[in-house]
């Protein structure tokens, strides 16, 4: 049987609010078989808690942000995709996440450093069947203006091309027996053009700690007052983030990949489509998609309840070549 997963102890750490820069102290802790990824704002006189689930993203402005109703009104805690693709990305099923802010700590800007702590803990297996959500037939969501065929088979190969369909954004899930994505920007910078314009990434093929864990977000420096007037990227720094000017990178270290644009939209979709509650099984595609879109396809997804369902593997050969143990892609596997 192909079981869950959840850390053998649990880790802490302390950092900044990307938007709010505000200090915030982060635990993660074990939890115990189908309880999920569940955030508790530990900060408040009343702890509330906050499962991970596509109906409880109520904010998309830069980042996936969980919404609850707590005894003294609207309880928030934001920027969760970078922590919930880290936690997909090393098979954890079940954890609490303990934070004293209303926004999940940036750290590097990627998802290295909650890969760093929850490997430094280790990770351990349970006694229940691992539960995966399998896509049963194609699903798709699309904001702008695009030339279409009917059935948007054009916008999938454009995307594979790194070809942009006009202005149009769109995500969309195919049945797959496994987890892969392929993703397109367009964002018309001279930094960004030089790099790969598409990136595909296949957890069967390639370690996601290695390839997709370690791209840190980025922002560009003619945006920052006009977010910062709307209270967002408040702690960003170099230290957490890309930063371009009209021309040129300004860290000085430069490009971790050199598809790191890219591959920080994929890691961003990992997480975010991990707030299904459940690992996916099938193949996302997407142009120009964003923590809205993203939530979006999720809510079209589980609506449909022809298009998707929860599946088991009593022998653990069954399950797609990422998910078995001999993959080796996490310390307990």
């Amino acid at each position: 049987m192909l079981k869950q997963r959840t850390l053998k102890a649990q880790v802490s750490t302390t950092g900044v609010g990307l938007h709010t820069g505000d200090k915030v102290r982060l635990t993660i802790r074990p939890a115990a078989v189908n309880t999920g990824i569940v955030f508790r704002r530990i900060d408040l006189a009343t702890p509330v808690d906050l499962p991970a689930r596509a109906t409880m993203v109520r904010d998309t402005r830069m980042s996936s942000c969980l919404i609850a109703d707590g005894p003294d009104g609207e309880v928030r805690v934001s920027t969760v995709e970078h922590l919930m693709s880290a936690l997909c990305g090393l098979g954890v099923d079940n954890a609490y996440v303990d934070v004293s802010a209303p926004e999940i700590p940036i750290l590097d800007g990627s998802a290295a450093s909650f890969v760093y702590l929850i490997q430094s803990v280790g990770i351990e297996e349970q006694g229940a069947a691992k539960r995966f959500l399998r896509v049963k037939k194609v699903v798709e969501v699309r904001e702008g203006d695009a030339i279409a065929d009917g059935k948007g088979a054009h916008i999938a190969t454009n995307a594979a091309a790194g070809v942009s369909a006009g202005t149009a954004k769109w995500a969309r899930l195919i049945p797959h027996h496994g987890f892969k994505l392929n993703f397109s920007i367009d964002f018309n910078h001279p930094v960004v053009d030089k790099t790969s314009q598409s990136a595909t990434f296949d957890f069967a093929e390639t370690p996601y700690t290695k390839e997709v864990a370690r791209a840190r977000t980025f922002g560009f420096t003619r945006d920052v007052e006009t977010l910062r007037a709307n209270g967002l990227a408040l702690g960003g720094s170099m230290d957490n983030a890309i930063v371009m000017d009209e021309f040129r990178i300004l860290n000085n270290d430069g490009l971790r990949y050199a598809d790191e644009f890219v591959k920080h939209k994929i890691l961003d979709a990992i997480g975010d489509l991990y707030i299904a509650g459940y690992p996916l099984l099938g193949a996302y595609s997407a142009h120009k998609s964003g923590h809205a879109l993203n939530n979006k396809l999720l809510r079209a997804l589980l609506a449909d309840a022809s298009a998707h369902e929860i599946v088991t593997f009593d022998n653990a050969a069954d399950a797609p070549a990422y998910w078995r143990p001999a993959a080796g892609l996490a310390p307990a596997w």
